[in-house]
Parts: structure tokens; sequence; C-alpha cells
């Protein structure tokens, strides 16, 4: 397991102490982990993430739309590389010591995404999450829904359809 998701596991471990008991016992409790990518928290459920790594060198696919960068090696496996940066039709900004690569698994569906940098582990209700209204996205967009926080709003993201093949 890597160290970054080592960190986010002990964080998610050290808010389950702190919260009371009820909350303990609730299962409409979403555990999610945090993420900037530009100007915008994200989150993806805990358990869709294989693991979250450095960056590591990966190699261009030709005929590849250009939010795709390439594939990489991670232990043998041959992991396509999505940079949600240009998923999301945001500027380009060169890799820092903040990036990491999250590898998200549906399925046999795995895919790596570069983001800007990993925030928190994440516990919220499940009734602290609206839909978004259908004019906001297409019917099969990437968003699960908009998390209702004390220190604002976090736009969750659906996993299958971040690893669903769209070129």
């Amino acid at each position: 397991m890597s160290a970054g998701l080592e960190n986010v596991l002990k964080k998610q471990k050290e808010q389950l102490v702190s919260l009371p008991q009820k909350d303990k016992i609730d299962e409409d409790i979403m555990q999610l982990v945090g993420f900037i990518v530009g100007e915008e928290e994200y989150a993806i459920p805990i358990l869709s993430i294989q693991e979250i790594i450095k960056p590591i060198d990966f190699t261009r696919v030709p005929s590849t739309p250009e939010f795709v960068l390439g594939v990489f090696n991670l232990r043998g496996n041959v992991i396509p590389l999505i940079d949600l940066r240009k998923k999301f039709t945001l500027p380009n900004k060169p890799i820092d010591s903040d990036t990491r690569y999250i590898v998200l698994k549906d399925g046999e569906n795995i895919a790596g995404f570069v983001i800007d940098k990993l925030t928190e582990a994440i516990r919220i209700k499940k009734s602290q999450i609206e839909e978004i209204p259908e004019t906001m996205t297409k019917k099969d967009g990437f968003i699960y829904g908009i998390g209702k926080r004390d220190r604002g709003i976090i736009t969750i993201l659906k996993v299958e359809s971040l690893l669903k093949k769209d070129f």
C-alpha cells in the first residue's frame, strides 16, 4: 500500500475514533478520499481506490484523446493514465511535489488519474449528499452528487463513469 493511501486511512481512523457513538453504528456514512483538480475539491469512494502513488514515467499512446496521457507499468500491469485537468477542460499544470496518480478500479476496469493534490479522508452521511439537477450534466456524467459539509461543498465523482472508455 502506498504511503499516501496509508496516510488517508490513518486520518480516517482518527476521524472514526472522534465520532459520536451513534455515527459509528450508522451505515449511511459514505467514506471518501478528497483531492484537488484545478481550483475545486472532488472526492471518490475509498473502496474504489486501488492505490495512490507519486507520478512515475508513462508512455504516450498514439491516436488517443488528449486527456489520455498514455500508459504506465504498475508492478507488471499496464494501466491507462488519464489527466483529470484535461478531461475537465482545465488548463495544463506542470507536475509538482503535490501531484499524485490515483489508481481506481471498478470490476475489471482500472485506470490511473492525475490529480493536483490529495486532501483528506472524508466521512459524510448519505443524507448530506444531494443529487445534481439533470440540467447541470449529461445523463452519464461524472458526478455522483454534491456533499454538504461544514466547510462548504464537495463534488463526489462516479468512478464507473470515470473508468468508462469514451473514445
